[in-house]
């Protein structure tokens, strides 16, 4: 039996004990649990804490100390790496059990989870990396050799996280590793219905070596969980990831205590098709491929979903035609099944969310070319499931809806341009700029629609992919802040100045 399996049934044995605070882990202050839904299925496979605001004072008194008076913040450097390291060969090791459990919690393919658990190892590699690699700090030049002036970087302090159900480990690990890297102690809220696999790395960091305190976790609902540690006054960071509505009211309750914040807020993401991407038939083939990833992936439920086509006009008809019959042939099912591309939404609150968009754009006017409803169930759709088929709207246009709001679900919008002009105001026409493609072609008009496109990632002729050494936020109403990258691990720090005088003598400023 797997070290893994054996830690599953240790979580199994400690039931709803899921809070993690200071080095042990407890049940909720107000015995209060949750069962966690298999959204396949609609039926419970987890039990965990829910935990209220008397819970995460403990977790974040516990982060407090760790980091007033623990090591890790002065730890130095090269160790801080070597955990990290630890901690990415640990996911490795419990990849197969780590991404079955990411499916079950989120609903999406085991191999989606597997996918998921890679990027999770990337992320810890390249942060420690990144520190093991900085100078231990920038030297300023005073003018003068009887000066030594220099720019450190230290810890913020406490940083509360909290995260989103649709990527719940690798979002996690987006805060979690910059965090730890910069030598912080954190508290982390998963979402409440997709906190498995934070909990199961919360594990991995323990058995890795990290000193008690540094890493906590409470499992819980935002409006008590997420709005006290938004608020609390000993944390020194709030890192966000979810909803704008959420976002704001995190930005809010921060700024009583001038904390800093960091908010990934979603988008609405164009993908801008030029005719001459397709004038070949490979190259119609690849783009017609890559719309369907972009909007289909997980179910349409990724913020940086490419849910708005925005393609040329002289060939949509053939373009969308081709794109809604392969949208119909995708198997949808439960994700641990093999031959499933597709599981099903989160929660019914999500599909009926999607359901309601789809009513909208009909009533405005959209035409539908495929899906629109929830599939019949099978033996590898259950009934009970949160299924939805995926969902192509033609002649849409800017005014509606589905067009302007985040939908979180398996639906494509379809807008057309005649000019190049057109297509770029078409894709900054909205109060996102997370991400955004475009496929020409044409190299210079690549270049050209990519500089002017107002989004955080563009991809030229691709869709999806990310680098943990590239950074990753959005501009506009799409949030506040990178992840990833150096500016990622930026967040995590305060710069500080340290400026020696070696030859100190009287200024005689006061002739006193």
């Amino acid at each position: 039996m797997s070290t893994m399996a054996n830690r599953t049934e240790t979580r199994a044995e400690r039931g709803h004990r899921t809070i993690h605070a200071g080095g042990e882990w407890l049940a909720a202050s107000s015995g209060a649990t949750r069962d966690i839904i298999d959204p396949a299925d609609a039926r419970p496979f987890a039990v965990v804490a829910e935990g209220d605001e008397k819970d995460t004072d403990l977790a974040v008194a516990a982060a407090r100390r760790a980091f007033d008076a623990g090591e890790w913040p002065h730890t130095p450097v090269a160790e801080r790496a070597a955990l990290l390291r630890r901690v990415a060969d640990l996911l490795v090791r419990d990849r197969e059990e780590l991404g079955l459990l990411e499916s079950r919690d989120a609903g999406k393919t085991v191999e989606e989870g597997r996918v998921d658990i890679d990027c999770v190892a990337d992320a810890f590699r390249y942060f420690a990396d990144l520190v093991a690699g900085e100078a231990p700090g920038r030297v300023v030049d005073a003018g003068s050799p009887d000066i030594h002036s220099v720019v450190v970087h230290e810890p913020v302090g406490v940083c509360a996280m909290i995260t989103p159900w649709n990527y719940p480990l690798l979002q996690a690990s987006w805060k979690i590793t910059p965090a730890l890297a910069a030598g912080n102690t954190f508290v982390i809220k998963p979402s409440e219905i997709t906190p498995m696999t934070t909990i199961a790395l919360i594990d991995l960091l323990v058995e890795a070596g990290l000193p008690t305190g540094v890493a906590n976790i409470v499992t819980g609902p935002g409006h008590t969980v997420g709005a006290r540690l938004a608020e609390h006054p000993d944390v020194d960071l709030v890192s966000f990831t979810g909803g704008l509505v959420s976002g704001t009211k995190v930005a809010q309750a921060a700024a009583v205590t001038v904390k800093k914040v960091a908010l990934e807020l979603g988008g609405k993401n164009p993908n801008v098709v030029f005719a001459d991407a397709c004038e070949t038939e490979e190259g119609f083939d690849t783009a017609v491929d890559q719309a369907l990833n972009a909007a289909f992936i997980h179910s349409g439920q990724v913020c940086s979903a490419g849910g708005r086509l925005i393609i040329e006009e002289s060939v949509r008809e053939r373009f969308v035609a081709e794109l809604a019959r392969r949208a119909a042939k995708i198997r949808l099912g439960r994700g641990t099944e093999d031959g499933v591309e597709c599981g099903p939404l989160v929660s019914e609150q999500q599909r009926a969310k999607t359901e309601d968009y789809v009513a909208s754009a009909l009533a405005e006017g959209a035409v539908l070319r495929c899906g629109g409803k929830r599939p019949e169930p099978s033996p590898e759709r259950p009934e009970g499931g949160y299924f939805y088929e995926p969902t192509v709207l033609d002649q849409c246009h800017r005014e509606m809806r589905v067009v302007r709001e985040e939908v979180f679900g398996p639906v494509l919008t379809v807008e057309t341009f005649r000019t190049e002009d057109e297509a770029v105001a078409l894709a900054n026409d909205t109060e996102y700029g997370l991400a955004g493609a475009v496929w020409t072609a044409d190299a210079g008009r690549a270049r050209r629609v990519a500089g002017r496109l107002r989004h955080g990632t563009v991809w030229i002729n691709d869709f999806h992919p990310y680098l943990p050494q590239a950074e990753w936020g959005g501009f506009g109403k799409s949030g506040v802040g990178r992840e990833l990258g150096p500016a990622g691990l930026a967040e995590y720090r305060e710069s500080k100045h340290v400026y020696q005088n070696l030859a100190p003598k009287p200024v005689r400023w006061f002739a006193g």
